[in-house]
């Protein structure tokens, strides 16, 4: 797992800008490690340094929605990687594809749906939920709850069934 040669830390970057490229969309610091990691792609440390150094070389970009910083790869980020495309081993390119398939899957999912809360005070929690579409929010809803015990199931619900929650929602406001 060390990178012990030139062309294997080029390697290594330019296969994280694949990823970036691939995703084709915004991701969490925490997505993409957990990806990398969940893979066995490249151990933790290597893949802090390669993220801060294409981040410096401005081949990636972090973005800021919602208070989350997320990365995106950068036009400078793409041109390079379309050169030198070919130094990643068909064989990894693949392996990557496969991957990817199911995260980003997840990824989209997780962006589309918010659910947060926070403590007003000691008897107050503000629930936050939403699900976003096409980058505009097609539900925000705002509630008031007693505890924290009933702010994290509902956000959990959210999270997991957000989709029919809006639709029965929809549904009760036009009958």
């Amino acid at each position: 797992m060390f990178v012990n040669s030139s062309q294997q830390l080029a390697e290594n970057k330019l296969l994280l800008l694949y990823i970036f490229k691939k995703l084709d969309l915004p991701v969490t610091h925490s997505q993409v490690t957990d990806f990398i990691l969940k893979n066995d792609i490249m151990n933790y440390f290597m893949f802090q340094q390669f993220l801060g150094e294409l981040k410096e070389s401005d081949f990636i970009e972090e973005e800021h929605k919602d208070n989350i910083q997320y990365y995106v790869i950068t036009e400078k980020g793409r041109n390079t990687l379309k050169y030198f495309i070919d130094r990643i081993p068909p064989f990894s390119i693949n392996k990557i594809n496969q991957m990817l398939g199911v995260a980003r899957n997840e990824f989209i999912k997780s962006s589309e749906v918010k659910a947060d809360y926070i403590k007003l005070n000691e008897m107050e929690y503000l629930v936050s939920l939403k699900v976003i579409e096409n980058e505009q929010p097609i539900i925000h809803l705002d509630l008031n709850v007693a505890n924290s015990k009933q702010a994290k199931q509902i956000c959990e619900n959210w999270r997991n069934n957000a989709q029919n929650l809006y639709g029965k929602l929809i549904n009760l406001l036009i009958e």
